[in-house]
């Protein structure tokens, strides 16, 4: 076997000790798999736990990836695909579905929640797709009912910023007109059952948009002057706090202001085409291990200054398969042999905090931070589809 994917335990460790000495609160991260060069999930497990991550989101339900992690304690998010959305309307195969992909692995791997569909269903402008989409989170909550797994596994669905018609300033967020009828049933189900809404953000692409116009400090979580809300009045320093208020707003406009969110992807490129200002190695440390520090201090938004942020990076691995721009293939924190993509630069001060709870994540960003209208089929594989117009 290639020395490359065979990674030991004891190597793992010491990766953990030189480069990530401390714990972080309460962080996600996504485990894609677009890729011929992972190691395997009995290996992950060292890394996941190397810095400090104490839940999982899953692209779908690997049995290897589910197997590996438990009795962890690792929580997980686990994904049913697109391609599953019609046929989830029938109760009968969405039960059934539930019975293979999830009960058989409870309750010693912790899945806590399913997102169903691949990300961002509702801007791939597939009304096949968001047709189905409400009637299959409610088959499949009705099968965890059914099985009595209910009160530990929620169901959602994860959309992009492309949701928003305004985003700037936070004070004025609000979906997309088109949207909002489809969004409403979604938000109505998530109170009914009380799971939560799930948003990718990504500053980067509103950066590599308009370089010129947005200042780098902003999206990087460096020192700056940052912006006031004129509406609001609240100062913000960074653009992804920005654009979680701008959710938020976005929320309340329609009557859902203590709906909680989930940050379900954000993260940096290390590497990008020649076209892609902005995707470098050293502001990808820069933003992740600021977002890191900034998770473990337990600092809300301005506007939800006491809800812990609840914050899933993107994401585990460079994926060398996955199609597009270069920076597709290197949002990982880890290269493929395990060794650390960069040093997220820690010194030590973060207080440990490995308990898998964590509170619910209770945008001003120049004009251009909102995203527009359309997306990838392919979910997640086409990242660089959120770019900014």
């Amino acid at each position: 076997m290639d020395s490359n994917r065979l990674i030991s335990s004891s190597k793992l460790r010491f990766i953990s000790g030189f480069l990530f000495p401390v714990m972080i609160a309460a962080i996600g991260v996504n485990y894609g798999q677009i890729a011929n060069n992972l190691p395997s999930p009995e290996n992950v497990v060292p890394l996941v736990k190397s810095i400090g991550a104490s839940k999982v989101k899953l692209y779908d339900t690997d049995p290897r990836v589910l197997k590996a992690f438990a009795n962890t304690g690792v929580e997980f998010i686990v994904g049913l695909g697109n391609e599953c959305l019609a046929t989830m309307r029938d109760p009968n195969k969405a039960q059934a579905w539930v019975k293979t992909h999830v009960q058989v692995y409870l309750p010693a791997t912790k899945i806590t929640s399913i997102a169903v569909g691949n990300d961002e269903v509702l801007t791939f402008n597939d009304t096949s797709l968001s047709d189905n989409l409400v009637p299959a989170m409610q088959s499949i909550h009705t099968a965890l009912v059914n099985l009595n797994l209910d009160k530990q596994v929620s169901v959602t669905t994860a959309h992009s910023l492309a949701v928003l018609e305004a985003s700037y300033p936070p004070s004025s967020g609000a979906f997309r007109r088109d949207l909002r009828g489809c969004i409403s049933q979604i938000l109505n189900f998530h109170v009914k059952i009380g799971s939560p809404f799930l948003i990718n953000a990504y500053p980067y692409f509103a950066y590599k948009s308009s370089p010129k116009q947005v200042p780098i400090d902003f999206v990087l979580f460096q020192p700056n002057s940052g912006i006031v809300d004129p509406v609001s009045n609240l100062r913000y320093d960074n653009m992804l706090f920005a654009q979680i208020d701008a959710v938020y707003y976005a929320l309340a406009s329609l009557g859902y202001k203590n709906l909680p969110i989930q940050i379900s992807e954000t993260g940096w490129p290390s590497k990008g085409d020649e076209d892609e200002v902005g995707a470098t190695l050293e502001n990808a440390k820069k933003y992740n291990g600021n977002l890191l520090k900034l998770i473990a201090q337990k600092k809300g938004t301005p506007l939800k200054p006491n809800c812990d942020l609840n914050i899933f990076v993107f994401a585990l691995f460079n994926e060398n398969m996955k199609p597009g721009p270069t920076s597709e293939r290197n949002y990982g924190l880890f290269k493929p042999d395990g060794t650390p993509a960069y040093s997220l630069g820690f010194t030590g001060n973060i207080v440990a905090n490995t308990s898998s709870g964590g509170g619910s994540t209770s945008t001003v960003t120049p004009p251009s931070a909102g995203l527009p209208p359309g997306s990838s089929s392919n979910g997640y594989l086409s990242i660089s589809s959120h770019a900014v117009s």
